[in-house]
Order: C-alpha cells, then sequence, then structure tokens
C-alpha cells in the first residue's frame, strides 16, 4: 500500500523445506512462493521468510551456537499459539506464557524455541496501540 511500511524478516535455516512445513503445522503458515532455498510464507496475513545461507554474510543459530533474531507475534490468543507451536515440537520451557504489568495494562506473552533455534515471543496486541494515549 502507498505510503504505508511494512517490516518482515527472513530466518535462517538449514533446509527452508523442512522448516516451512514445520512452520505450517506449529503456526499455520502458508506458503506464498518458493524458490528452493528461499520460501516466502505469511501468518495471519505477515509475510516472513526462509533461506539457507550460502557463505553471504549471514548463518542460522546452529552454525553460531545461539538464536540470531527474536521473533515477535502478536495475535488475539497467544496462549492457543504458542500450545500449537509446542505440540509441533517447539521448546516452551523457555518463557511460559503469563500475564506480564505494563504501563499500559496487562500484556499477556510467552514464547518458545522452534526447532532451527529461533526464539518466538508470542503475545497479545496491546502493545501495539500508542501510549498513553
Amino acid at each position: 500500500m502507498p505510503g504505508e511500511a511494512m517490516i518482515s524478516l527472513m530466518l535462517a535455516v538449514p533446509d527452508a523445506r523442512a522448516a516451512a512445513a514445520w512452520y505450517g503445522e506449529a503456526i499455520g503458515a502458508n506458503e506464498l512462493w518458493n524458490l528452493g532455498s528461499v520460501i516466502a510464507l505469511e501468518f495471519d496475513g505477515a509475510p516472513f521468510f526462509l533461506a539457507e545461507p550460502e557463505g553471504n554474510g549471514w548463518s542460522h543459530p546452529s552454525d553460531v551456537g545461539t538464536t540470531t533474531v527474536r521473533v515477535e507475534v502478536f495475535v488475539d490468543d497467544p496462549d492457543g499459539l504458542v500450545a500449537r507451536a509446542v505440540a509441533a515440537g517447539a521448546d516452551g520451557s523457555f518463557d511460559p506464557v503469563r500475564d506480564h504489568e505494563t504501563l499500559w495494562g496487562t500484556h499477556r506473552q510467552g514464547g518458545f524455541f522452534d526447532p532451527f533455534g529461533h526464539l518466538w515471543l508470542v503475545g497479545d496486541k496491546s502493545p501495539l496501540r500508542r501510549f498513553p494515549a
């Protein structure tokens, strides 16, 4: 849309096809297009990308020994999305979904590590509003 910016991310993964299949099962992501080693997905209208690094200045978490990105997702049901990801094999032990008291009120958020080493924090949409109003 003219005049509106959109920010997305590209996750480095060792196997883009396997990762796309996992994100489809775990969070309901749908494929937009597929070039083999680079795949575009969308989750509830938000696009994101997967790619297999090819010695071009970036790497996936298993190569560097830590997460290389923290993915922030804002949904109506953070508990449900985290539970779905954990059921598909994510590690949800790091940061269970719970209420956090913030300047703007209660924010419900928790997270998981996906099987590819990326940290996902999943919360309600309360931080997306201007504060103070």
